[in-house]
């Protein structure tokens, strides 16, 4: 069965090519043109994915991402046309999975939405096997994070960059090798949005996400993901 993607997006010949783009590429494609409609579709019935444009003509893609994320936990994509990245970084720590800058390539939002789509699948990125580090347990079947045996708020994403930090615990892992590892693509050094999920799920697991013991960074060259037993 093919997968269900809400696209958010105003724009109506942007909307008409991506429509017909996802369509022939498997994907059934639902439009909504307004913040407040999409919020009432997803309401409505269940979608695999939103693309989501920051600039809606209703309300902020901003808030309709936080409005997303405090009632599911599905993928969210975001296009922008912002050349503020602060807006990027914003939306990732609202919940949001990825960014795609506008103008793209359809085929690199294809690729994108495929990666997230793909880190909702169990037993793709990881074994089954549970982690347990003290206080934190990495459930990779479920894949959940438990500290104190209460679930931690975490995007798909971040719970696989977490999961890769966990099974190469002690071992430094540069950005360029997270995000490969992640994404299943290479990209650019200066790519900076992994630091930004790092500080999110600081906040998840970290007793002070301001001197983390957990995952640690090192200057220069990466995380590492401490076996803290505490």
């Amino acid at each position: 069965m093919s997968e269900r993607v809400l696209l958010v997006e105003d724009d109506p010949r942007l909307a008409e090519m991506l429509t017909e783009y996802l369509g022939q590429a498997g994907f059934r494609t639902n439009l909504a043109t307004l913040g407040a409609a999409a919020l009432r579709q997803l309401a409505d019935s269940p979608y695999d994915a939103v693309v989501l444009d920051l600039m809606l003509p209703d309300m902020d893609g901003l808030d309709v991402c936080r409005q997303i994320r405090t009632r599911s936990d599905t993928p969210v994509l975001m296009l922008t046309a912002r050349g503020d990245a602060i807006d990027r970084i914003i939306g990732l720590e609202l919940g949001a999975d990825d960014y795609l800058p506008k103008p793209f390539e359809p085929r690199e939002l294809l690729a994108r939405l495929r990666a997230i789509l793909r880190r909702r699948t169990p037993g793709k990125t990881a074994s089954e096997r549970p982690l347990h580090f003290g206080r934190l347990d990495i459930d990779t079947a479920a894949r959940a994070v438990l500290l104190d045996g209460v679930r931690c708020d975490l995007t798909s994403y971040q719970f696989d960059l977490l999961l890769v930090l966990a099974q190469n615990a002690g071992r430094v892992l540069s950005r360029e090798v997270l995000m490969d590892k992640v994404k299943g693509e290479h990209l650019e050094a200066f790519d900076r949005s992994i630091d930004v999920h790092m500080s999110r799920i600081r906040a998840a697991i970290e007793a002070d996400p301001k001197k983390p013991r957990r995952v640690i960074t090192v200057r220069g060259a990466g995380y590492v993901f401490a076996k803290v037993q505490d």
